[in-house]
């Protein structure tokens, strides 16, 4: 197989209807767009969702949800990454500072994930049960986010 006889698979392609191009082939004169009015010029168009000066739907409906700015700024933090740190006391700034997770980061919670070799004692960063239970098993303490 060589790049020049490259051809898409059969029936994949059909030729385009070429519009306004006499009687003979169906859509001569007015070329399929019909007589007059906005969609028959050229350039006549109207912006998505448009309805001619009636209330969109997207505006006539209304609006539900909430998308939280914050969401992304809560991170988790894995059991095998709080071994790899050097210190026994953790808290938000520690994890900033060791690059564990972004600066701008409001909140952090440890998930249980890999293993924890020695003990540590979370302040004012949050544990799923899981973790909760290998930290206190390692020998090291959890303090509550609303005692911190």
């Amino acid at each position: 197989m060589e790049l020049n006889n490259l051809k898409p698979g059969e029936g994949s392609k059909h030729a385009a209807k070429r519009v306004g191009r006499g009687i003979g082939s169906g859509l001569g004169k007015t070329a399929g767009r019909g007589h007059k009015g906005q969609k028959s010029r050229a350039g006549g168009f109207h912006k998505v969702g448009f309805e001619g000066g009636q209330m969109p739907l997207q505006r006539r409906l209304p609006k539900r949800g909430f998308v939280s700015l914050t969401a992304s700024r809560n991170v988790e933090v894995r059991l095998s990454e709080l071994d790899k740190l050097p210190v026994e006391e953790v808290d938000l700034l520690v994890l900033k500072q060791a690059g564990v997770i972004a600066g701008d980061a409001l909140s952090a919670k440890v998930i249980l994930s890999g293993k924890l070799n020695r003990k540590i004692a979370l302040k004012g960063v949050g544990a799923t049960k899981g973790a909760r239970a290998a930290i206190e098993a390692a020998g090291g303490s959890v303090a509550d986010i609303a005692a911190a």
